[in-house]
């Protein structure tokens, strides 16, 4: 692509490529200071930044995480399906073989907590969707919605696991 005539480079490059001028803080000492000795080059030991200890959990950084952790979690469960259905295309050996293990305490821990992780996710997703056209944003809704929603999420895993043992076992 041609330049035209008389243009600046440097304003139509990317801005890693600018040049800047190092920025220099200066840092007082605190009663935040992580005790250290100072670095060979004369450097004063920085303050330490607040970590979680310091923070008390709140209901919504902890609905936060734990959605992070159930989307995780989904994908590993969506790894155990594909493993069931690989099992049963290989034939009924294979097939037998994850029953077996889907079966099992450990599987239907598992696949319990799969089922609360899909509804807690969904339910989230959907308190997200109320709050990306503005409603429920004040704190006292946020609190409120959390709260419908945790519940949502174990009313309907409670549900389909009730379906569920009743077809099975009927």
């Amino acid at each position: 692509m041609a330049q035209a005539p008389g243009s600046d480079s440097a304003s139509s490059r990317p801005h890693a490529y600018r040049q800047q001028r190092p920025l220099v803080l200066e840092v007082s000492e605190t009663k935040s200071m992580k005790p250290s000795k100072a670095k060979a080059g004369g450097q004063a030991a920085r303050p330490m930044s607040p970590h979680l200890q310091v923070y008390r959990p709140q209901l919504t950084s902890v609905l936060s995480i734990f959605h992070r952790l159930t989307g995780v979690f989904l994908a590993s469960g969506a790894a155990m399906l594909c493993w069931w259905l690989l099992a049963a295309a290989a034939g009924p050996d294979y097939y037998a073989d994850a029953m077996w293990f889907l079966t099992s305490w450990v599987g239907y821990a598992l696949l319990f907590a799969w089922t609360f992780s899909l509804f807690y996710h969904l339910c989230n997703g959907v308190r997200h969707l109320f709050w990306d056209v503005g409603m429920g944003l004040s704190m006292r809704a946020t609190y409120a919605s959390g709260a419908l929603m945790v519940g949502a999420a174990m009313g309907l895993t409670g549900l389909s696991w009730a379906i569920g043992l009743a077809v099975y076992f009927s």
